[in-house]
């Protein structure tokens, strides 16, 4: 898992200057402002070898955070992930390298028969029932266990270093909220377990619209309690502080809520999720900073936005636009293709925007 020592070593190895912006804090180390993500492509054998190269080269180059799912590719992210771990020239310590559980994974690719496939592989052998499941989401503990376990051997480690819950607001469409935050809470307390026990360091939520939305809207869920639970669970396990340490939500020029929308009830009033995330000591990494693709095209960016952001192509402004916000530890960019890593890491060698400028982006 990432320690103090081999992240600020492999900080030390790139160019002082490009270091200087781009990396940042997370737990006793630093990381780097963008990361990798594995969601997007095909499961199959030709997109797992570009997966595989470009994540291997993305670390040798000075990407040390990689984003994945157990679901993510029918499991073929993850493989090819560690993989690319396994065989790159990193130190293994300079690496976050965060998945998440949640939604029931194929294995390799999708069966013939899916219904069949849940029934045999998770719900005969009691990892879940019907009744926990909603859209191919559940957030039951001992499902989360199985989740974690395949996670931890698809990617040949030992530990991950941040384990999110993935989307648990697909629970709202047939529950309402205090029931939610239970099914949370109770993950939280086999979260923490798992983390005593060495299998993670550090866990959180990753979302898609909950923490984005207004607090009338179906799919709303409060940050605060969600912390709020997350202490309740390390209570409960009695360890000494909690695990809960970051939240991912998709962060971009044209889906700024996460940063425009004070939908979370902070000490002084509503607060956004990026603030309020930032004031809890919350680290926050954002998905879609290209929006799949569609940012990275002359013209997709508002010409007076773009303007004000650093960057040679409109896809490194838009991976700056999304480092460059207050209380964004990283942007995370869907990268299945090598002749993309250069590009995409070369958006951190330019200066992110300050408070006050990345505020005039919205004027």
């Amino acid at each position: 898992m990432v320690t103090k020592e081999a992240s600020w070593a492999y900080r030390d190895g790139v160019d002082e200057e490009f270091a200087r912006t781009y990396f940042r804090r997370f737990g006793p180390g630093v990381v780097s402002s963008v990361g990798v993500g594995t969601y997007l492509g095909n499961p199959t054998d030709e997109q797992d070898e570009r997966y595989e190269t470009a994540v291997r080269q993305a670390v040798e180059s000075g990407v040390s955070v990689v984003d994945t799912a157990v679901n993510y590719r029918a499991q073929r992210s993850e493989r090819a992930v560690g993989r690319a771990i396994e065989a790159a020239d990193v130190d293994r310590e300079a690496l976050l390298v965060a998945t998440k559980g949640g939604f029931v994974p194929f294995d390799g690719t999708q069966p013939d028969d899916p219904a069949a496939y849940v029934r045999d592989e998770w719900f005969e052998p009691d990892y879940a029932s019907p009744e926990e499941m909603v859209r191919g989401n559940c957030l039951a503990p001992r499902f989360l266990d199985r989740s974690l376990d395949l996670s931890l051997e698809n990617l040949g480690l030992d530990t991950v270093d941040l384990y999110y819950v993935h989307n648990p607001e697909t629970q709202l469409e047939e529950r309402d909220r205090e029931a939610v935050y239970d099914l949370l809470e109770a993950a939280f307390v086999r979260l923490e377990e798992r983390r005593e026990a060495g299998d993670l360091r550090y866990y959180g939520v990753a979302t898609w619209e909950c923490f984005r939305v207004p607090q009338d809207h179906p799919h709303y869920l409060s940050l605060p309690e969600v912390v709020r639970r997350a202490r309740a669970a390390s209570d409960r396990v009695d360890t000494n502080a909690t695990g809960f340490r970051a939240v991912q939500l998709p962060f971009n020029v044209h889906m700024a809520d996460a940063f425009t929308r004070a939908a979370h009830d902070g000490p002084e009033g509503p607060q956004s999720a990026l603030a309020f995330a930032h004031e809890a000591g919350l680290d926050v990494f954002t998905s879609a900073p290209l929006k799949q693709g569609a940012l990275a095209s002359e013209g997709a960016i508002p010409d007076d936005v773009a303007s004000k952001l650093a960057g040679e192509t409109p896809a490194q402004r838009a991976i700056n636009f999304a480092r460059s916000a207050p209380g964004v530890t990283a942007a995370l960019v869907g990268t299945g293709s090598p002749e993309h890593v250069d590009e995409n890491v070369g958006a951190g060698r330019h200066e992110p925007l300050g408070a006050d400028a990345f505020d005039a982006t919205f004027e």
